[in-house]
């Protein structure tokens, strides 16, 4: 028989939970009215959403009133708040491959320019990051490995924001303009690229570069990669037929069997060193044409998923950010010069390739101001970097920093750049 307890006393699983769901109510009020308050200043929603979990960290909440941030979100262990911010990124990543339109790709007219902007978009940045991540190893990041840090820098600065990109575009009516079929399709192969980079670099951090243990690990990746496309893909699709998906219904047990899916490929990359998220993100990837299923989940699971795992995510990346740890007026400076490559990589690389793929100036600077776009990719990939140890307080500020300020300008761009009427479709 379980021991009884004092009256008033609550139980210690008790205790937690009720700081867990005060944690959850602030976390949700929060990003609701940041979100709101984002749309009424013409920024998207997400960007309000990214704000709020800031503030709500050491940087504003802390800093104003530290006893009763103290007492919301370190009276208790964090490993729940934690679990449920990995929970969602795993299904929002396996969201993210399902939305993948590899398609748009295959356009004749677009090819040339979404290639030429898919590979300044990652190379200039890359090359700028790894350049500043081995500068600035010295002074930022004694201790760690130079290589490591230097590479997650160049990572860090080399992706573009898919989701968020999309949510634009939607909101601009640029989804079926050549503007916006370059700019998805040129987002979405940088992203792929850069998922595989992650991946690799995450096992070079992890192996501390041991070219036998990375050639192994990289091999059973390629292997399940291809076991999964081959294998259970065509397995899914004969499982899809069995089940009707009209009027938008996700029939409750395909979304059992969706999330059996989800996990258990989460489970395999997580064992293979590789991280959790990138199992999500491959699972969705074996369902992106089957697009009646990627709306179905969309109507019945994405709201659930921007509602309430996504606010926990920004949040749990607003914990771990502390302006105040830039304390110096060299960190500042080291943070200016940061940001600024950051948005001459992507910004002027993306423009640069534009105009060679045959893009007008207007064209081009809005292709640069998207594919600048980092928000919530570029959060996942620096959480990778600081649970691994090579990303240091200062910086991961200070690429959180970068993330905002080039996710807020992208709006405010295409308004003053944007074609006008019929050079939108030309």
């Amino acid at each position: 028989m379980p021991p009884t307890l004092p009256i008033g006393q609550l139980h210690p699983v008790e205790t937690l939970l009720r700081f867990t769901l005060l944690q959850l109510m602030v976390i949700i009020l929060a990003a609701r009215v940041a979100g709101f308050l984002a749309q009424r200043a013409g920024q998207p929603r997400g960007v309000g959403e990214i704000i709020a979990g800031l503030l709500l960290g050491p940087s504003l909440f802390g800093a104003l009133a530290p006893d009763a941030f103290h007492a919301v979100f370190r009276s208790v262990d964090a490993m729940p708040l934690t679990i449920m911010s990995q929970i969602g990124l795993i299904l929002l990543m396996f969201q993210v491959g399902m939305e993948f339109d590899f398609s748009q790709l295959g356009e004749r007219r677009n090819r040339r320019a979404a290639g030429l902007i898919t590979l300044a978009g990652i190379l200039l940045p890359f090359m700028l990051g790894l350049a500043y991540g081995l500068a600035s190893a010295p002074h930022l990041a004694p201790g760690i490995s130079p290589l490591a840090y230097s590479l997650f820098i160049a990572i860090a600065l080399s992706i573009t924001a898919v989701p968020i990109l999309g949510r634009i575009l939607m909101e601009f009516g640029l989804t079926r303009s050549r503007l916006g079929v370059i700019a998805i399709a040129a987002a979405a192969a940088n992203d792929a690229i850069g998922w595989v980079l992650l991946a690799v670099v995450a096992a070079v951090a992890s192996n501390r570069w041991s070219g036998p243990a990375l050639a192994q690990q990289l091999g059973w990746l390629l292997a399940y990669l291809l076991i999964s496309w081959y294998g259970i893909r065509p397995i899914l699709r004969r499982l899809l037929r069995r089940f009707s998906l009209t009027d938008g219904i996700l029939p409750k047990d395909l979304l059992g069997l969706l999330l059996l899916l989800v996990f258990g490929s989460a489970m395999v990359t997580s064992e293979l060193g590789i991280f959790a998220i990138f199992g999500g993100f491959t699972a969705g990837v074996l369902l992106h044409d089957q697009h009646a299923l990627v709306a179905a989940w969309r109507g019945r699971v994405g709201d659930w998923l921007e509602v309430f795992f996504l606010p926990i995510f920004f949040t749990y990346t607003g914990l771990r950010t502390d302006i105040g740890s830039l304390s110096s007026g060299e960190l500042w400076l080291w943070c200016g010069g940061l940001i600024t490559l950051a948005m001459l990589g992507k910004f002027g690389g993306c423009y640069a390739a534009a105009r060679l793929g045959g893009m007008s100036p207007a064209e081009s600077r809005c292709i640069g101001i998207l594919m600048n776009t980092r928000a919530l990719m570029e959060l996942i990939v620096i959480n990778l970097g600081h649970d691994m140890g090579v990303l240091p307080a200062p910086v991961f500020t200070m690429l959180v920093l970068m993330a905002i300020l080039s996710t807020l300008m992208t709006a405010p761009g295409l308004r003053r750049w944007l074609p006008q009427g019929e050079k939108l479709n030309a």
